[in-house]
């Protein structure tokens, strides 16, 4: 007969670990489609253990119950306000219904009293004219804030306190985020994944979405050719040839040689089809290289520079600054995958990881 062992029980792996809660605030009038964002793109991201690292849930500003879309079908909500109260993170999707708060910009009180239920700290982000919701509750004053063209005349002129910039995809400010209408808002919420867990878990989101894995939040709204005319050269071969070459030295006259323009054509047709100058994006892919490095390999920082086509440690550590706030080292150290990551991700990491790469 075996004695029972007195030794302590190993460690719980699982032991602290909390999913991230994301509450939609599904309003009147909303657009399903917007609505379906937060959930797909949340609902994706897994961590080492296949345990989700978000929690994604639907409430209402009423008790459970319908709440009417802006096509011909209304959604089931299954949870009140209440649910606001225990969010991590509150997204507000866009709703063609909104009354007062897009008439006067002032608040309902079924809705101010929802978000009086918010806890300090909470962040929020808004899609379109889910931004509405939050320049009427005061939360946007003295603050830069974003929507969709065609209405960030209109939301300036309601709130003058708020400083609307028309022409970008999503402003992160923090605690509190804004995006332009429809696709810009898959953009804000990869950018919050990107945040939260690094470039590798986003661009697997975005790779199982089939959507571009990053669009830099100051790129345009409106892109005049997003899908080149076939009647006219483009710059998508272009685009393709420094992909494969971002550790080379790349001159624009280089590019512009691979679609036989001139310099000055290729660079109009360049914006004209991407929202950026070439400039622009070749900083921006570099950007992401490096941080796909940093993340995934043991390569040091001198070659990881080498790798992304910066030349020097130095030059790359101004540009993940700039971009990032950050150094490379403080990036590997806060986003290190696979090998190196041990134990749960807990709510503790989760604000220690958004501090870290505050953008």
């Amino acid at each position: 007969m075996t004695s029972a062992s007195h030794s302590s029980p190993a460690p719980d792996p699982a032991a602290g670990f909390r999913p991230h809660r994301v509450v939609v605030l599904a309003l009147d009038g909303l657009l399903p489609f917007e609505l379906g964002i937060p959930h797909r793109i949340f609902g994706r991201p897994k961590d080492a253990l296949g345990r989700r690292l978000y929690e994604v849930v639907t409430c209402s500003v009423r008790p459970p119950g319908l709440v009417e879309t802006d096509a011909d079908f209304a959604v089931h909500v299954a949870h009140g306000p209440e649910t606001l109260a225990d969010a991590d993170t509150v997204i507000v999707p866009a709703s063609y219904e909104l009354g007062p708060v897009y008439d006067e910009g002032v608040l309902t009180d079924e809705l101010a009293a929802a978000l009086a239920l918010l806890r300090p700290g909470t962040r929020l982000a808004s899609i379109c004219t889910g931004v509405y919701v939050l320049a009427a509750a005061g939360l946007l004053d003295g603050r830069p804030a974003t929507t969709h063209w065609a209405d960030a005349a209109r939301l300036q002129r309601l709130f003058p306190e708020v400083r609307v910039d028309p022409d970008v995809l999503f402003i992160d400010d923090g605690d509190v985020l804004t995006s332009a209408g429809v696709a810009a808002g898959i953009d804000l919420c990869l950018h919050i994944v990107r945040r939260d867990h690094g470039a590798a878990v986003a661009n697997d989101v975005a790779r199982r979405t089939v959507v571009p894995p990053h669009r830099d939040g100051g790129q345009a709204q409106y892109i005049e050719r997003p899908v080149p005319d076939p009647q006219q050269a483009s710059t998508t071969t272009a685009r393709a040839w420094a992909l494969g070459r971002l550790h080379e030295p790349i001159q624009l006259r280089d590019m512009a040689a691979q679609e036989s323009m001139s310099v000055r054509t290729f660079t109009r047709r360049f914006r004209e089809e991407t929202g950026v100058s070439p400039g622009q994006w070749l900083t921006q892919q570099r950007v992401e290289r490096a941080r796909h490095l940093l993340e995934t390999t043991d390569r040091s920082v001198d070659q990881v520079a080498r790798d992304a086509g910066f030349g020097t440690a130095q030059s790359m550590r101004q540009h993940l600054q700039a971009a990032l706030g950050v150094t490379p080292t403080a990036y590997r150290r806060t986003f290190r995958t696979g090998k190196d990551q041990k134990g749960p991700t807990t709510e503790k990491d989760r604000k220690d990881r958004t501090a870290a790469v505050r953008t």
